[in-house]
């Protein structure tokens, strides 16, 4: 690893724990090869696949938008692909790894899957590895920062009813689930930020011993 991969990789990672509540996901990753076909709602979406993929000792390859690339060059380093490089796209897939794509083409508001582009389908069977939908959420829950929260479908050949699936399975995961616990069934990859009650609980209980407890008498506290 060089000095510029290792320093955008610290930095990148370091966000993730500072900002981040933490990183869940459910479902098996693919033993080797494969596309894995995500929605793309959020500013973090590529952070978030950067870190599962370090997680796993995997290097990040994300197909990003050609003209954002261009403004990011620095993501290169990390293992970023542009949308129009495909050979080397398929010659990584074909060597075991895996390829992240967000097949709406675009930053999206909306819950809903949009429209999706061909490529993830073409780059898989150009590959000839699985095609594998994943849903991704970032979302603020009952805590002061956003939780993360990715569920791996199973290979699939109709990607828009593969990805529309998931994306409602954990639509209705997060809606159904206590917002204070994290989704019963997701593995956490990543410990990030404490709320500031977390934080200052510790030192509470500090203070409370050294203190002592307040004795009630007659009339009133005293301590």
């Amino acid at each position: 690893m060089d000095l510029v991969e290792s320093s955008f990789r610290t930095l990148i990672r370091r966000t993730v724990r500072r900002d981040l509540r933490g990183v869940w996901l459910r479902g098996a990753l693919p033993p080797g090869g494969a596309v894995l076909a995500l929605n793309h709602h959020s500013w973090w979406d590529g952070y978030v696949l950067a870190e599962v993929c370090w997680t796993f000792g995997r290097r990040p390859s994300v197909l990003m938008n050609d003209e954002q690339l261009a403004r990011f060059a620095f993501f290169r380093a990390l293992g970023v692909l542009g949308t129009r490089e495909l050979r080397p796209a398929v010659r990584r897939a074909r060597a075991g790894e895996w390829l992240w794509i967000f097949p709406e083409g675009r930053l999206t508001p909306g819950p809903a899957v949009v429209e999706l582009q061909p490529g993830a389908a073409w780059l898989a069977r150009a590959a000839g590895v699985p095609l594998v939908p994943v849903a991704l959420r970032v979302v603020l829950r009952g805590h002061q920062h956003p939780e993360a929260y990715l569920r791996i479908g199973t290979p699939t050949a109709d990607l828009t009813r593969g990805l529309a699936s998931e994306l409602s399975l954990l639509d209705q995961e997060l809606t159904g689930s206590d917002p204070e616990w994290p989704l019963a069934g997701y593995l956490q990859l990543t410990r990030g930020a404490r709320d500031v009650p977390e934080r200052l609980e510790g030192p509470s209980r500090t203070l409370t011993r050294l203190l002592g407890h307040p004795k009630k008498r007659q009339g009133g506290w005293r301590t």
